[in-house]
């Protein structure tokens, strides 16, 4: 839509000032021809838009000259509300911000799209953990997020899960990262980084030292390739099983997927699959938790490990 890419035009120059027409194509996925076109355009409109030859040249807006919100769309202004419930906000000490920007964000909107979305707001909310998931204490958050936003190095009292579980730490914070409810800061220093969960700090002290990052560190990408290599870790073998279908139905994540990738039926209504286990205790204690609604074919010992344990309980409850 042409009045969307207009605005958008002019959301970049205000933000990012200079710009050429083709990093401008580049941004709103156009080409350069139409870049030009629109800034005939917004000329014509009487946008103080002004293009400067050479090298160092590019388009720029007059200084002083501010655009307002009022040319956001339904979708946009859904995006803005939706990205920004307020549990986030609260927990890292930015709830009164967080409220001022809303307000703000609310009346810079149009009458109609500011109802839209205050019937959107009243009908969605977020809930991140679990259901059996109790709340972390997280009492020094407000604090690392400080250190995070201002570059400030951490040194920290934390409590891991190995001998000596109490250790002290020197931090330079990268990033905060909220997963399931639960906040993780990644820090260096080098040969970092590493990830340390907010809720295991037992003491916090923010010195006057400048963090270092490493240049070029993606925060998001960091994850994301962490997140790859805990779910690779996890897969240590397979279990053929037999499963019916009230147990399928009670498989979740990699073990629902195989299910679909490697399941075929058989004439009883149950199906046979191929699915990843972790470590040998884990699925005998996963399989275990299915009942009478699973049957694993193989590997044999862990088809002895879990027959013994179903003979220790018919002993038992005898």
């Amino acid at each position: 839509m042409k009045s969307s890419r207009l605005l958008s035009i002019l959301l970049l120059l205000q933000t990012g000032g200079r710009m050429t027409a083709g990093r401008l194509a580049e941004e709103l996925g156009v080409s350069v021809r139409t870049v030009y076109r629109d800034v005939e355009s917004l000329h014509a409109a009487g946008v103080p838009l002004y293009g400067d030859a050479g090298h160092r040249g590019g388009y720029r807006l007059l200084p002083g000259h501010r655009t307002r919100l009022t040319g956001l769309f339904a979708p946009e202004a859904e995006a803005l509300v939706l990205a920004g419930m307020p549990g986030a906000a609260e927990g890292l000490g930015l709830g009164p911000h967080f409220a001022d920007a809303q307000l703000k964000l609310r009346a810079a909107l149009p009458d109609a799209l500011r109802e839209h979305v205050d019937r959107l707001r009243a009908r969605f909310h977020i809930d991140a953990p679990g259901w059996y998931d109790e709340d972390d204490e997280t009492p020094f958050l407000p604090e690392v997020a400080d250190a995070v936003r201002t570059g400030r190095v951490l040194e920290v009292r934390y409590r891991r899960w190995k001998e000596p579980t109490d250790v002290d730490r020197r931090l330079e914070p990268y990033g905060l990262v909220l997963k399931a409810g639960r906040w993780y800061l990644v820090a260096g220093p080098e040969p970092g980084p590493r990830t340390y969960r907010v809720d295991q700090i037992l003491a916090l002290t923010v010195t006057d030292e400048e963090a270092v990052i490493p240049e070029g560190f993606d925060l998001a990408a960091h994850w994301r390739a962490g997140r790859a290599d805990f779910h690779r870790r996890l897969h240590q073998g397979d279990a053929v099983v037999r499963i019916s279908p009230r147990g399928a139905a009670r498989l979740t994540g990699a073990a629902a997927r195989a299910l679909a990738a490697t399941g075929t039926a058989e004439p009883d209504g149950w199906t046979r699959a191929t699915l990843p286990v972790e470590s040998p205790q884990h699925a005998h204690d996963t399989f275990l938790g299915l009942g009478a609604e699973v049957e694993v074919l193989a590997p044999e010992d862990l088809r002895d490990r879990i027959a013994a344990t179903v003979r220790t309980l018919a002993d038992r409850y005898a």
